[in-house]
């Protein structure tokens, strides 16, 4: 099974990296788990955004529509990529992601939310003949009010995309 680490950079092997999400809106958590990805992922970086219809599937909350999502991560990937890494961009558009189907992937960025998901990818990837990935935890962001930022509270208008507090 992949081990979990923090993200703290590995420098004895090269890394292509997966990041994946709805992306939708961007926030300070989703600039982590990018930069996290960047930071790794020196053979590349692998970004998946739900296709619009995976992302409304589980949601009642407003989603932007699948382009404006991509472009915007892309904007801020290339904003926030200092290593002049290679990024790919491709639709998500099943619970299983890349992460499993991608035989040459090292490593998954992913939140503390979705840390436990590791080892049912692992185990896919196993029945497909697959080496197990390790999985690059980066940390929450935090409102101001300590709470993690996430899109479901910016959409609620309780904080914007850096964590501060709506007025009151």
């Amino acid at each position: 099974m992949g081990r979990t680490v923090l993200s703290t950079p590995r420098h004895e092997s090269r890394m292509r990296v997966v990041v994946a999400g709805t992306f939708g809106p961007v926030h300070d958590g989703h600039r982590r788990l990018f930069e996290t990805a960047l930071c790794h992922g020196d053979e590349g970086v692998l970004v998946g955004v739900t296709t619009d219809a995976m992302a409304t599937a589980s949601r009642t909350r407003e989603v932007p529509p699948h382009d404006e999502r991509v472009a915007r991560v892309r904007e801020e990937i290339e904003r926030l990529n200092e290593w002049d890494r290679s990024v790919e961009y491709r639709p998500l558009d099943d619970g299983e992601g890349f992460a499993v189907t991608e035989p040459d992937v090292d490593a998954l960025v992913v939140s503390p939310e979705t840390a436990h998901e590791l080892a049912d990818i692992n185990e896919a990837r196993r029945e497909r003949g697959f080496g197990p990935i390790e999985g690059i935890v980066a940390p929450y962001v935090l409102a101001d009010d300590g709470e993690r930022i996430s899109s479901t509270r910016i959409v609620a208008g309780e904080i914007d995309e850096h964590g501060r507090l709506a007025d009151e």
